[in-house]
Protein backbone atom coordinates (compact mmCIF):
# COMPACT_ATOMS: atom_id res chain seq x y z
CA UNK A 1 0.00 0.00 0.00
CA UNK A 2 1.41 3.42 -0.90
CA UNK A 3 1.89 5.80 2.03
CA UNK A 4 -0.80 8.42 2.55
CA UNK A 5 0.02 11.93 1.42
CA UNK A 6 1.22 14.12 4.26
CA UNK A 7 -1.27 16.87 5.12
CA UNK A 8 0.47 20.25 5.24
CA UNK A 9 -0.51 23.64 6.59
CA UNK A 10 -0.68 24.89 3.00
CA UNK A 11 -3.14 22.13 2.09
CA UNK A 12 -5.24 23.00 5.13
CA UNK A 13 -5.22 26.74 4.36
CA UNK A 14 -6.22 26.13 0.75
CA UNK A 15 -9.01 23.81 1.89
CA UNK A 16 -10.31 26.37 4.39
CA UNK A 17 -10.21 28.97 1.61
CA UNK A 18 -12.18 26.66 -0.69
CA UNK A 19 -14.81 25.94 1.99
CA UNK A 20 -15.09 29.60 2.97
CA UNK A 21 -15.48 30.76 -0.62
CA UNK A 22 -18.20 28.18 -1.25
CA UNK A 23 -20.26 28.17 1.94
CA UNK A 24 -18.83 30.73 4.36
CA UNK A 25 -16.36 30.58 7.22
CA UNK A 26 -19.08 29.54 9.67
CA UNK A 27 -19.09 26.11 7.98
CA UNK A 28 -15.38 25.59 8.60
CA UNK A 29 -14.59 23.08 11.33
CA UNK A 30 -12.18 20.19 11.77
CA UNK A 31 -14.65 17.72 10.23
CA UNK A 32 -15.38 19.82 7.14
CA UNK A 33 -11.66 20.35 6.55
CA UNK A 34 -10.92 16.64 7.05
CA UNK A 35 -13.79 15.70 4.75
CA UNK A 36 -12.45 17.87 1.96
CA UNK A 37 -8.93 16.57 2.47
CA UNK A 38 -10.22 12.98 2.76
CA UNK A 39 -8.38 12.36 6.00
CA UNK A 40 -9.14 12.15 9.70
CA UNK A 41 -9.07 15.26 11.87
CA UNK A 42 -5.77 14.15 13.41
CA UNK A 43 -3.47 15.74 10.75
CA UNK A 44 -5.24 19.07 11.27
CA UNK A 45 -4.41 19.04 14.96
CA UNK A 46 -0.88 17.90 14.18
CA UNK A 47 -0.42 21.14 12.23
CA UNK A 48 -2.44 23.38 14.56
CA UNK A 49 -2.82 23.28 18.35
CA UNK A 50 -6.43 24.43 18.10
CA UNK A 51 -9.09 25.70 15.73
CA UNK A 52 -8.46 29.19 17.15
CA UNK A 53 -4.84 29.02 15.98
CA UNK A 54 -5.97 27.75 12.57
CA UNK A 55 -8.58 30.54 12.33
CA UNK A 56 -6.04 33.20 13.21
CA UNK A 57 -3.62 31.96 10.55
CA UNK A 58 -6.45 31.71 8.04
CA UNK A 59 -7.44 35.35 8.50
CA UNK A 60 -3.92 36.40 7.47
CA UNK A 61 -4.03 33.90 4.58
CA UNK A 62 -7.43 35.21 3.43
CA UNK A 63 -6.23 38.82 3.64
CA UNK A 64 -3.25 37.94 1.46
CA UNK A 65 -5.70 36.39 -1.02
CA UNK A 66 -7.60 39.71 -1.01
CA UNK A 67 -4.38 41.69 -1.62
CA UNK A 68 -3.59 39.46 -4.61
CA UNK A 69 -7.15 40.04 -5.88
CA UNK A 70 -6.50 43.82 -5.80
CA UNK A 71 -3.23 43.38 -7.70
CA UNK A 72 -4.90 41.25 -10.38
CA UNK A 73 -7.76 43.74 -10.63
CA UNK A 74 -5.27 46.59 -11.13
CA UNK A 75 -3.58 44.72 -13.95
CA UNK A 76 -6.77 43.72 -15.75
CA UNK A 77 -9.17 46.64 -15.24
CA UNK A 78 -8.99 49.65 -17.49
CA UNK A 79 -9.62 52.27 -14.81
CA UNK A 80 -7.82 55.22 -13.33
CA UNK A 81 -5.17 54.23 -10.78
CA UNK A 82 -7.09 56.36 -8.25
CA UNK A 83 -10.03 53.98 -8.52
CA UNK A 84 -8.29 50.58 -8.37
CA UNK A 85 -8.52 50.19 -4.60
CA UNK A 86 -12.17 51.23 -4.14
CA UNK A 87 -13.46 49.45 -7.24
CA UNK A 88 -11.54 46.25 -6.51
CA UNK A 89 -13.01 46.33 -2.97
CA UNK A 90 -16.54 46.50 -4.39
CA UNK A 91 -15.79 43.78 -6.94
CA UNK A 92 -14.30 41.58 -4.21
CA UNK A 93 -17.59 41.97 -2.30
CA UNK A 94 -19.46 40.83 -5.44
CA UNK A 95 -17.21 37.97 -6.52
CA UNK A 96 -15.91 36.71 -3.18
CA UNK A 97 -18.90 37.47 -0.98
CA UNK A 98 -18.12 34.94 1.76
CA UNK A 99 -14.50 36.04 2.05
CA UNK A 100 -15.55 39.69 2.02
CA UNK A 101 -18.03 39.08 4.82
CA UNK A 102 -15.36 37.31 6.88
CA UNK A 103 -12.63 39.91 6.35
CA UNK A 104 -14.58 43.15 6.20
CA UNK A 105 -17.85 42.60 8.05
CA UNK A 106 -17.78 39.73 10.55
CA UNK A 107 -14.16 39.72 11.60
CA UNK A 108 -13.07 43.21 10.65
CA UNK A 109 -10.29 43.95 13.10
CA UNK A 110 -10.76 47.69 12.91
CA UNK A 111 -11.67 49.30 16.23
CA UNK A 112 -12.97 52.75 15.32
CA UNK A 113 -14.35 54.90 18.08
CA UNK A 114 -12.95 58.00 16.38
CA UNK A 115 -12.36 58.52 12.63
CA UNK A 116 -8.58 58.75 13.08
CA UNK A 117 -8.58 55.21 14.52
CA UNK A 118 -8.86 54.05 10.90
CA UNK A 119 -5.13 54.75 10.66
CA UNK A 120 -4.18 52.36 13.45
CA UNK A 121 -3.94 49.76 10.70
CA UNK A 122 -0.53 49.96 9.05
CA UNK A 123 -1.84 49.32 5.53
CA UNK A 124 -4.27 52.24 5.80
CA UNK A 125 -1.54 54.72 6.77
CA UNK A 126 0.65 53.52 3.91
CA UNK A 127 -2.20 53.70 1.38
CA UNK A 128 -3.15 57.20 2.50
CA UNK A 129 0.48 58.34 2.10
CA UNK A 130 0.56 56.89 -1.44
CA UNK A 131 -2.77 58.56 -2.17
CA UNK A 132 -1.42 61.89 -0.87
CA UNK A 133 1.62 61.68 -3.11
CA UNK A 134 -0.33 60.57 -6.19
CA UNK A 135 -3.04 63.23 -5.89
CA UNK A 136 -0.61 65.93 -4.81
CA UNK A 137 -2.23 67.17 -1.62
CA UNK A 138 -0.96 67.30 1.94
CA UNK A 139 -0.96 64.11 3.97
CA UNK A 140 -3.43 65.23 6.66
CA UNK A 141 -6.05 66.35 4.13
CA UNK A 142 -5.37 63.24 2.00
CA UNK A 143 -5.99 61.06 5.06
CA UNK A 144 -9.38 62.71 5.58
CA UNK A 145 -10.34 62.19 1.93
CA UNK A 146 -9.03 58.63 1.93
CA UNK A 147 -11.09 57.76 5.01
CA UNK A 148 -14.21 59.38 3.52
CA UNK A 149 -13.67 57.39 0.32
CA UNK A 150 -13.24 54.18 2.32
CA UNK A 151 -16.45 54.75 4.28
CA UNK A 152 -18.39 55.45 1.08
CA UNK A 153 -16.90 52.45 -0.72
CA UNK A 154 -17.37 50.18 2.30
CA UNK A 155 -21.05 51.07 2.38
CA UNK A 156 -21.48 50.13 -1.27
CA UNK A 157 -19.48 46.92 -0.79
CA UNK A 158 -21.48 45.83 2.28
CA UNK A 159 -24.76 46.48 0.47
CA UNK A 160 -23.41 44.46 -2.45
CA UNK A 161 -22.20 41.56 -0.29
CA UNK A 162 -25.54 41.38 1.54
CA UNK A 163 -27.42 41.43 -1.79
CA UNK A 164 -29.16 44.73 -0.99
CA UNK A 165 -27.56 46.44 -3.99
CA UNK A 166 -26.47 45.21 -7.39
CA UNK A 167 -24.16 47.37 -9.48
CA UNK A 168 -22.37 46.70 -12.73
CA UNK A 169 -18.76 47.86 -12.96
CA UNK A 170 -19.61 51.00 -14.97
CA UNK A 171 -22.19 52.17 -12.41
CA UNK A 172 -19.82 51.53 -9.50
CA UNK A 173 -17.02 53.34 -11.32
CA UNK A 174 -19.24 56.36 -12.00
CA UNK A 175 -20.38 56.56 -8.36
CA UNK A 176 -16.86 56.28 -6.94
CA UNK A 177 -15.45 58.70 -9.55
CA UNK A 178 -18.06 61.30 -8.71
CA UNK A 179 -17.51 61.16 -4.96
CA UNK A 180 -13.71 61.10 -5.24
CA UNK A 181 -13.73 64.04 -7.64
CA UNK A 182 -15.95 66.09 -5.34
CA UNK A 183 -13.68 65.35 -2.36
CA UNK A 184 -10.46 66.28 -4.17
CA UNK A 185 -11.89 69.37 -5.90
CA UNK A 186 -12.42 70.89 -2.47
CA UNK A 187 -8.61 71.06 -2.31
CA UNK A 188 -7.75 71.33 -5.99
CA UNK A 189 -10.67 72.89 -7.94
CA UNK A 190 -9.14 72.09 -11.34
CA UNK A 191 -8.38 68.44 -10.51
CA UNK A 192 -9.34 65.95 -13.21
CA UNK A 193 -9.65 62.24 -12.47
CA UNK A 194 -8.64 61.21 -15.97
CA UNK A 195 -5.25 62.92 -15.77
Amino acid sequence: MPPKAKITKEMIMNTVLEITRATGFETVNARSIAGNLQCSTRPIFTCYKSMEELSSEFLAFAYEYYKQFVIRYGRSADVSPYLILPLSYIEFAQEETNLFKLLFITDMDLQMTRPEDFYNEIDNEKRAAEFSETVGIGLERAKTIFLDLFLYTHGIAVLTATKKLSLDRDSAEKMVSNILSSFIRQEKPDWNLSV
